[in-house]
């Protein structure tokens, strides 16, 4: 399976996976995200533009995700770029009602999306990895 079709599936199947970015003082933070979507050969995330994580990620973008089941997990890491045209983040909020409570013209709030460059995806239980791939 093509490894970035085997990223999204496990995605799906967790539905909630962690990113952990670097704050304002140099240290890890982690929180819970649900959104990514595989378009055109790339996951892509999302966050808000009003919120820290966006800052955090523009200022320092190496960023990890992970996801677990109960036998395995996924390590997902590498330089975040965000994208440049706002169409896909448009598009992602037109297609779910919840998203559009949260970004619109009354709130003004903006999704930022990414992808991830430069990056590694580790499939590993918890004794090692089983499969690892670079893009």
């Amino acid at each position: 399976m093509d490894p970035k079709q085997k990223l999204n599936e496990f995605l799906n199947e967790t539905r909630v996976f962690f990113l952990a970015s670097v704050n304002e003082e140099g240290r890890p933070k982690c929180r819970p995200l649900g959104l990514h979507v595989l378009k055109d050969d790339e996951i892509y995330f999302g966050v808000g533009d009003f919120k820290d994580v966006y800052r955090q990620i523009a200022a320092n973008p190496y960023v990890e995700i992970v996801a677990s089941t109960a036998d395995h997990f996924v390590r997902f890491y590498g330089k975040a770029v965000f994208e440049e045209s706002y169409d896909l983040a448009a598009a992602i909020i037109a297609s779910n009602d919840f998203l559009q409570t949260i970004y619109n013209d009354e709130t003004g709030y903006k999704m930022a999306v990414f992808h991830l460059e430069d990056a590694t995806f580790e499939y590993r239980s918890m004794m090692g990895v089983e499969e690892s791939y670079n893009w």
